[in-house]
């Protein structure tokens, strides 16, 4: 039987396709928000700021605005701001004409002459010199812009989207992002939540990339276990989607659980993840208990891992009773049932299984 996703890939022809957007939303309260405003705003001429951690999506996001609005007809054109030297960003974005400088030996016209009636896509606008936002400034102002070199100017004409992992707000107040700018394209404002606030989201996200790439790689790679679920809701995420899409490929092509727990693991903190906040409500106890547990979840992970997974033997080695044990690997939320974990990286860093103690072993 053909999964609707592998049928859905078929069909358009492409692995890049958008995913459907129950897929892209989730069940969690902060992409539910993202998905009314993307419903309210996708059939608007409006400017849209795209904000959030790096691998959150919003490009998704745009592109589904792009979809779902009256200019779907038209291109959808990305600039990558800082792929490129400032000078070559320029004549990306705006173009030039023939022997405007030196190398430039035919017309060329510019990603912002590209998207007539259809969406232009700033992606990392942050990383646009000041220069730049300037002449960005203009063409969204007066609707126009001039090619480098020519004498007159082109109209412009496309819906402007967009994006950055920065805070607007921060570089405003240092100068180095324009105030009058940052006004223009944040007239609406949609925050993409990182992959670690809609935990409920990842088992949904974690079967759509293993249907995809299985069928992609032409692979039967197994379901993900429970455990290896739940391993994931733990995690930190921060990569975010992206980091998550990646882990999925390893596992369909190398079709190993261990694998993914290993490159899990291998990505734990080495120390206690406790940072002081200065906002008033940091308890200097409550953050020491935090690190000792944390710590303390470390060490009995390594412990169960050195002795085969046998509570008792691991116990005796660290010189606690069985019933002790227990019960610190349900209040650290260990694992019962074994897990292969690389003994060089097995660094749990509160990413443990929510599992009630198990049988005893002899």
């Amino acid at each position: 039987m053909v999964s609707p996703v592998a049928e859905k890939l078929r069909r358009n022809g492409a692995a890049d396709s958008l995913p459907p957007e129950p897929v892209i939303f989730g069940c969690s309260e902060p992409m539910q928000a993202v998905a009314d405003k993307v419903g309210k705003l996708a059939a608007s001429n409006l400017p849209v700021l795209l904000q959030g951690e790096s691998g959150t999506g919003k490009e998704i996001i745009a592109r589904l605005l792009h979809q779902r609005s009256p200019w779907r007809d038209g291109p959808l054109v990305k600039v990558n701001c800082p792929a490129s030297p400032d000078n070559l960003v320029e004549s990306e974005l705006f173009g030039y004409e023939n022997s405007a400088f030196a190398g430039a030996f035919k017309h060329k016209s510019g990603r912002a002459g590209q998207p007539h009636r259809g969406t232009l896509f700033l992606d990392e606008i942050a990383e646009l010199e000041p220069r730049l936002q300037a002449k960005f400034l203009e063409l969204l102002q007066d609707g126009q812009f001039c090619r480098i070199g020519a004498r007159k100017a082109s109209r412009f004409e496309a819906r402007i989207l967009c994006a950055t992992n920065r805070d607007l707000e921060s570089e405003m107040q240092t100068g180095a992002f324009r105030r009058d700018l940052f006004y223009r394209i944040n007239v609406v404002n949609i925050h993409l939540p990182p992959l670690r606030e809609r935990c409920e989201d990842i088992p949904h996200l974690a079967r759509y990339f293993l249907d995809s790439y299985n069928h992609l790689y032409h692979r039967r790679a197994a379901p993900f276990s429970a455990e290896l679920l739940q391993l994931f809701s733990r995690h930190d995420w921060p990569g975010n989607i992206r980091e998550l899409e990646n882990l999925v490929k390893r596992h369909v092509i190398l079709n190993s659980e261990e694998a993914v727990i290993s490159e899990l693991f291998g990505h734990g903190r080495n120390h206690p993840s406790v940072e002081f906040d200065p906002s008033g409500s940091f308890s200097l106890k409550s953050a020491t208990r935090h690190a000792v547990r944390e710590i303390e979840g470390r060490i009995i992970l390594q412990a169960l891992h050195a002795h085969q997974w046998n509570r008792r033997r691991a116990a005796r080695a660290l010189k606690i009773s069985y019933r002790t044990l227990l019960y610190k690997m349900k209040d650290n939320g260990l694992a019962t049932r074994r897990i292969s974990l690389p003994s060089a990286s097995a660094h749990p860093a509160g990413n443990g299984l929510n599992l009630q103690p198990g049988r005893e072993e002899a």
